[in-house]
């Protein structure tokens, strides 16, 4: 009988200082933003790799915004798993790996800007191509609709990439030798 691995261990040695997922959420996906999304962090001199399309699972939603699970008494109006059910299941994401400097996280986030597109920077990706605002999330009682997240630190990104990639895909995880080519668009 084998031993199911000590979590993490099928990606020991991996520096996720150096590594980030790249969400680019349903509606990135619905209004054809993906490709401009990844070409602004390539353009800023990230290594984006490996692309991935699904159909998202709930559970996927579920691990990936645990922290609003946890804290979901901040928000005493709102079913939060009804609203990452609403917002993910059975709907289009795409997935890329971001490789750089260490460093990286911190880059990218500044990148995407603003949690809420409507006060993030006209530079970022939020606030440039963004089209919704925590003001209409709240009136609707859903989640901002903010294009794109990726993993805020090395910790986040392990965890991302078991949640999106999965142990499979672990051998994605080697230094890049050709960036995915910018795609100019999402065809």
């Amino acid at each position: 009988m084998s031993r199911k691995p000590a979590s993490g261990t099928v990606v020991e040695g991996v520096d996720f200082a150096r590594w980030a997922v790249i969400l680019c959420k349903p509606d990135a996906v619905e209004r054809g933003l993906v490709g401009a999304v990844l070409d602004r962090i390539a353009d800023a001199g990230v290594t984006v790799t490996d692309r991935l399309d699904l159909t998202a699972e709930a559970w996927q939603a579920h691990v990936h915004y645990w922290d609003l699970l946890v804290d979901a008494d901040w928000f005493p109006d709102r079913d939060i798993p009804a609203c990452l059910d609403d917002a993910y299941a059975g709907r289009r994401v795409t997935i890329a790996l971001a490789h750089g400097e260490p460093g990286l996280h911190t880059q990218l986030r500044k990148l995407l800007g603003h949690f809420d597109p409507s006060q993030a920077a006209p530079d970022t990706i939020r606030g440039a191509l963004g089209n919704d605002s925590l003001q209409a999330a709240l009136a609707g009682k859903r989640l901002v609709r903010n294009l794109v997240h990726t993993s805020d630190d090395p910790e986040a990104a392990r965890r991302d990439f078991g949640t999106w990639f999965g142990a499979r895909r672990r051998v994605l995880l080697t230094a890049p030798s050709l960036p995915l080519q910018p795609s100019r668009g999402d065809g």
